[in-house]
């Protein structure tokens, strides 16, 4: 069984860095096409199920999928441990399918899976839970299975820009570190220590305070108009700001996911109006 495991996310970590839209950390979209984006997962397999059911890749050639933060949430075994690490082979067998239109994307879960360090969801610390889980799954095949899956965490890439000056991330630096924040990240070779705080990768995927200033600046650096992030919980599966911000949420009954063309132009309010409940796919 750990063999099986590890040999799917090896082939997953190869696809993850042979998929041709990727430059560096950044997966760059074609002209055409149309893109379908979903918030946090954590383990939520139905939520996945209906996501990928909507995307219908084998009859929309020209559609990409973009998962972010599937680990920790959802079914846990007798102990109550996190078994999340299922899910995550199922994206990585969709992955390996469909190589170059499943683009997964970096968060902050897994940046703290990789430097095993603590997150807290629900009053639990996942890393413990999900590792203690791996353990009595996989007994002393445990730790290759732990190095496969942070291997394919790290393998994943930063964010997507579109063309139509779309930005998609976990989330971004915050307010106040956004001085510290090594824009060339996105395209230089990724390092450890880039995950570890207060280090870029880290202030990326865990940023959470943003105001239109912030966004300004980000909007003029990274050569975009708008942003779609994940990251904080939205109890209506989405929010905006209004002004060039949707945070979408795929975790829970009420999430959300985002729909929209590549060869399209889009104001915020063309965005929201893109936007579709989970709970409405069958």
């Amino acid at each position: 069984m750990a063999e099986e495991f590890i040999k799917l996310l090896e082939a997953g970590i190869l696809a993850n860095q042979q998929d041709k839209y990727r430059k560096a950390n950044m997966i760059v979209l074609p002209q055409e096409g149309d893109v379908i984006v979903a918030g946090d997962i954590h383990g939520h397999r139905r939520n996945f199920e209906r996501v990928v059911s909507y995307t219908n890749l084998e009859k929309n050639p020209d559609r990409h999928l973009i998962l972010q933060e599937i680990i920790h949430g959802g079914p846990e075994d007798k102990m109550g441990g996190c078994l999340s690490y299922e899910l995550l082979a199922d994206v990585a067998r969709l992955k390996i399918q469909y190589p170059d239109r499943i683009h997964i994307i970096l968060a902050n879960h897994d940046t703290a899976f990789i430097s095993n360090s603590d997150v807290m969801k629900n009053g639990k610390e996942m890393n413990a839970s999900m590792r203690a889980a791996m353990q009595r799954r996989f007994g002393s095949d445990f730790k290759a299975v732990e190095s496969a899956i942070e291997r394919f965490l790290f393998s994943q890439p930063l964010a997507v820009r579109s063309p139509n000056r779309i930005w998609i991330s976990h989330s971004l630096p915050s307010d106040r570190m956004i001085e510290k924040f090594d824009f060339t990240i996105f395209d230089r070779q990724l390092k450890i220590s880039d995950i570890v705080r207060p280090n870029s990768a880290y202030l990326l995927t865990w940023g959470r305070t943003h105001n239109l200033e912030t966004f300004k600046l980000l909007a003029e650096k990274l050569d975009v108009d708008l942003f779609v992030l994940g990251h904080q919980v939205q109890e209506a599966g989405w929010m905006s700001n209004n002004e060039n911000l949707i945070i979408i949420d795929s975790q829970h009954n009420h999430g959300h996911l985002l729909h929209f063309d590549l060869g399209s132009q889009y104001t915020i309010e063309r965005l929201i109006v893109s936007l579709v409940p989970i709970a409405s796919i069958y």
